[in-house]
């Protein structure tokens, strides 16, 4: 077989390097979030993976560092182990399937105590990925002793080259893998490509290396006859004859070098966490969010080892370089402190700017990528420059190709190091700001005590080098105590709003940057106090008058406790303010609640709502755990009589896994008999399609669920799986401090929570079957990848919420529970938090006013129609009346009362506008209109089927398309009320086409189609 020449070799072999480099990244990225599904979410959990992870990289870095010298063809050992990575992919999911069962079907419940289950996990985790990363660890000395063996003259520069490509494969990874992979085919598919990946490369480096035999690096740096093997020859490699020119042994500035490399990849994950801690509270912490500040942290590195490769081969010293790019990179990251304020003004600009469409949001991602390479691109330029520096200086002092593996050994366990203290240690005790201080000066006396290792210094240098230390001192001193990060600008959430700052007056009483994320509360005149994470608010309470998130966070403690009033243990998944926790121990009852919290600044931070809060903390009966949910609730066999789960938005990195198929399972199987879960979902910045997701998720697992409003942005699911969800219980209004608590929210009966429900299983679940969106789960995580993008585009689910304010009452009338009466509520006269309750006291005056009650409501409150209505139909001036202006009025009158009025409340005012004068004289289509409105008010479902049909088949039919949803809504409800599903199929094919593109019909008719079939 004819060889490839060195020259074409080259670029083909940097090539599929670039590939390496891709579906390493891609391999990280999915199993952090295989391995989040055993270990949890937490801190400690998010560090033991990456500790895996780049132990095992380091480990194979440094066997094959030590190896590849007794290798004649290291291109062929590289194919073999890029071979079993790529096979080792395609069989992790099934293998991870049947390690995940049986921890938790065996392992884990003869565990007998947290800590043992703890290792057991961690053992387990261990097991499925470390292989793999040993074998990814040793893939860069391979290829960089093959690669350097084709122009030993040009090592460095090959280094260098070799840096970039992997590096810059693996930046296009964590953007392909969060933006295209995962969110289309899943963890499983991307998993899959990757190692597709991984074998295509190992067959075309076979291919190229076959029959090649290149000698390795000997000691000088020159090709050899042999390399050096074992123990005792890889210390002969390191200690050359020759003695270095600084003076010092070749050991001990071969271990310096090391040491060095070592701590500069603890700076460098000081830098990366802080950063990606810092713009989080800029960009949002998505998951998109996190993989585009990676990319940006990769890119740096790339292109610095891509600047460096040309100059490497020619440096005079290369410690002495590799001293002046410590020094600049500690500088530069120190000055990304000043810099970080003018990241909220780039993109409240962007927020602004931008359109709310497919395109503005392509033009968001690429933004907010710009945005992290301008904080992270100068400090992790001079990064990249490090490691081809290091390893060039080691290969010079006589350490050959084991020098390329310990290397990146050193560095990888600085990097373990770096993760480890700065997520438990450095940021909780002093901040994010600290952490890239202490980082900085890491990097700077890193720099100079590299100078001194290097070549000996002229008076006049050794000056210099005094005063450049001094200069930089003084500058880092000012950045530490001069600049300040503003906790009104950190917690402003520009990234979803645009503002940069929160309103005047506005005061941070508590700041911390926590383990797993930045806690602020604020207090401000007019809206009380909010807890806000990572800029977005996760809670508020007002000392006087309850706001509507107030009133969702207690809402979420009385209606499990109104629908299982024997409950006596609960638990609660996720502190917020601690307001559901307080509620929930208002009932004497209840014996025991867990409260599940997995940031520990939230639980301090929490305590500055005071006295509204304060039996989540006194009570003997509440504990307070700092964990993962489920790696909590794993660790023992204990179940609950209710459990309730209040997270953030689904588009927040790791929240969307309580919404995932494999959690309802999870924890159905964590609730006594009779038990019931309850879910907070947020319907701002939110798609009905991605609600749609979980309901698919949790229908399953749950016979019944039911769903609330608190608000036509926030609603509630209860669910159960033995039992019906129809009723409330009257025994909560007699515990005197849950009393206390709900009449503060304005709850004094139980007509005020049940004016809330919106649909049950039977009614809702066809609606969400209906709709071409899988099921969110743990392997097919449709919320985590798609959320995000709602956020951008401002969209909302509340069309859910408001189905109650629809015209027609479809869902009493597929329910079949026809409202008799309406609801005496206080709820609407006190708290209206919802559009249904402002336009339910809003029908009542209007009823009223076209009944001629004296009760009736002001002007303010009863729109002019009415009077023109009234004034045409009592036949003024002796005149026939509008049928056009009768007609458009009948139609607000019936969209404005008959949803919130019950039958006998509203068929006296329709009977009364019957008694009219004008009413004989309007044309038989305004007749026809009355006639279905009246219908429609008595829930008289087949007059409503017949006259629908008859309006739209007539020539007069609707004027506009508000007028024609009404009649299809009125038409499809009122044949499925009396059971007619043919001539209901029949009618909506007649009026709606073939084909009908659902998404542009209002939610009420999507709902009602959904029955037919």
């Amino acid at each position: 077989m004819r060889r490839t020449s060195p020259g074409l070799l080259n670029p083909l072999l940097l090539l599929l390097f670039t590939l390496s480099g891709f579906s390493g990244l891609i391999y990280e990225s999915v199993w952090s979030r295989y391995l989040a599904l055993i270990l949890g979410h937490a801190a400690g959990a998010q560090t033991l993976v990456l500790s895996i992870f780049m132990g095992g990289m380091a480990y194979g870095a440094w066997f094959a560092g030590r190896r590849s010298s007794s290798l004649n063809n290291p291109l062929m050992v590289y194919a073999l182990i890029e071979t079993a990575i790529g096979l080792l992919a395609f069989a992790f999911h099934p293998l991870f399937i049947q390690a995940r069962e049986l921890l938790h079907s065996s392992m884990l419940p003869g565990a007998g105590n947290p800590a043992f289950a703890a290792l057991l996990k961690w053992t387990v985790a261990s097991a499925l990925i470390l292989p793999q990363s040993v074998l990814l660890g040793m893939t860069f000395p391979l290829m960089s002793a093959g690669v350097i063996r084709l122009r030993p003259e040009k090592a460095g520069s090959s280094l260098g080259m070799l840096y970039f490509t992997n590096s810059i494969g693996a930046a296009a990874g964590a953007l392909v893998s969060a933006f295209v992979l995962m969110s289309w085919i899943g963890l499983p598919g991307a998993m899959k490509t990757s190692g597709a990946v991984s074998l295509l490369v190992a067959f075309a480096v076979w291919m190229l290396a076959l029959g090649r035999s290149e000698r390795p690096l000997n000691e000088t740096g020159s090709c050899g006859t042999g390399g050096a093997s074992g123990k005792e020859n890889d210390i002969k490699a390191l200690v050359p004859r020759t003695t270095a020119s600084n003076g010092k042994s070749p050991v001990r500035t071969a271990r310096l070098l090391l040491l060095a490399a070592l701590l500069t990849g603890t700076a460098s994950f000081f830098y990366e966490i802080g950063w990606i801690r810092m713009l989080s509270m800029v960009l949002g912490s998505t998951t998109q969010a996190f993989e585009i500040m990676l990319s940006a942290f990769i890119t740096g590195l790339a292109f610095g080892g891509l600047w460096i490769r040309g100059r490497i081969d020619t440096l005079k010293s290369p410690v002495n370089a590799a001293g002046h790019v410590q020094i600049l990179m500690g500088l530069l990251a120190v000055l990304t402190i000043p810099l970080y304020s003018t990241t909220f003004d780039m993109m409240a600009f962007l927020i602004r700017s931008l359109t709310k469409t497919d395109g503005g949001y392509t033009l968001f991602i690429l933004s907010s990528h710009g945005i992290a390479l301008a904080v992270m691109l100068p400090a992790t330029f001079m990064a990249g420059m490090t490691l081809p520096l290091f390893t060039h200086a080691l290969m010079r002092h006589g350490g050959g190709e084991a020098s390329i593996g310990r290397t990146y050994a050193a560095n990888t366990f600085g990097a373990i190091l770096g993760v480890w203290l700065a997520t438990h240690v450095v940021m909780p005790l002093v901040g994010v700001r600290w952490l890239i201080l202490f980082g900085g000066l890491i990097d700077v006396v890193l720099g100079f005590y590299l100078l001194g290792l290097s070549l000996e210094r002229s008076r006049k240098g050794k000056l210099l080098t005094w005063i450049a230390a001094a200069g930089i001192a003084a500058l880092t001193i000012a950045v530490a105590f001069c600049v300040r990060f503003d906790p009104l600008k950190t917690a402003s959430g520009v990234y979803r709003n645009g503002l940069v700052a929160l309103e005047e007056g506005t005061e941070a009483i508590y700041h911390k940057d926590g383990k797993t994320a930045t806690i602020d509360i604020i207090r401000n005149p007019s809206h009380g106090f909010s807890l806000i994470t990572n800029g977005k608010p996760d809670a508020s309470i007002h000392p006087s008058t309850p706001s509507s998130d107030e009133f969702t966070q207690a809402f979420l403690g009385v209606l499990p406790l109104a629908m299982h009033p024997e409950a006596k243990t609960i638990a609660n998944i996720g502190m917020g303010s601690g307001m559901t926790t307080h509620t929930l121990l208002g009932a004497d009852f209840v014996e025991r609640v867990d409260t599940i919290e997995i940031e520990p600044a939230v639980v301090e931070g929490a305590r500055c709502f005071e006295a509204l809060v304060e039996r989540a903390y006194s009570d003997p009966r509440s504990h307070i755990h700092i964990a993962d949910a489920k790696t909590l609730l794993s660790s023992s066999d204990t179940c609950y009589d209710i459990i309730i789960s209040e997270p953030s938005n689904p588009w927040v990195s790791g929240v969307a896994g309580l919404f995932t198929q494999e959690f309802y399972q999870y924890i159905k199987g964590r609730l006594n008999r009779n038990g019931l879960y309850v879910q907070w979902v947020q319907l701002y910045e939110f798609d009905i399609k991605l609600l749609a997701s979980i309901f698919k998720a949790m229908s399953p697992h749950f016979s019944d669920y039911t769903v609330f409003n608190t608000c036509d942005l926030n609603i509630i699911i209860a669910a159960a799986n033995s039992r019906k969800l129809d009723s409330l219980d009257s025994r909560i209004f007699d515990q005197p401090l849950l009393v206390k608590e709900m009449t503060r929210q304005g709850i004094t009966h139980l007509q005020d929570i049940e004016v809330r429900r919106i649909g049950d299983k039977s009614t809702m679940q066809p609606l969400w079957s209906s709709m071409e969106v899988p099921a969110n789960s743990d392997y097919f995580p449709y919320l985590s990848f798609h959320a995000p993008k709602s956020l951008y585009l401002k969209q909302s689910a509340a069309a859910l919420s408001k189905m109650s304010s629809c015209p027609v009452p479809v869902l009493e009338m597929i329910k079949g529970a026809l409202k008799q009466d309406t609801v005496p509520c206080t709820v609407h006269l006190l708290f209206m938090y919802s559009q249904s309750e402002t336009l339910a006291r809003k029908a009542m005056s209007i009823m009223l006013s076209a009944k001629g009650s004296a009760q009736a409501g002001s002007d303010d409150v009863v729109p002019s129609w009415i009077h023109v209505l009234d004034l045409e139909l009592n036949g003024s001036g002796g005149q026939a009346p509008n049928d056009t202006v009768v007609r458009e009025s009948l139609f607000e009158a019936a969209c404005a009362i008959n949803p919130f009025l019950g039958i006998r409340e509203i068929t006296p005012m329709w009977e009364s506008l019957a008694r009219r004068p004008g009413i004989q004289k309007l044309s038989l289509e305004t007749k026809r209109w009355f006639t279905l409105h009246y219908a429609v008010a008595r829930r008289d479902a087949g007059p409503m089927a017949k006259l629908s049909s008859a309006i739209l088949g007539s020539g007069e039919g609707p004027s506009n398309e508000r007028e024609r949803n009404y009649l299809l809504t009125a038409g499809l409800a009122g044949y499925l009320s009396i059971g007619d599903k043919k001539n209901a199929r029949l009618f909506w094919l007649r009026h709606s086409g073939p084909n009908p593109d659902m998404s542009s019909y209002p939610l009420p008719i999507r709902l009602l189609v959904s029955h037919l079939r």
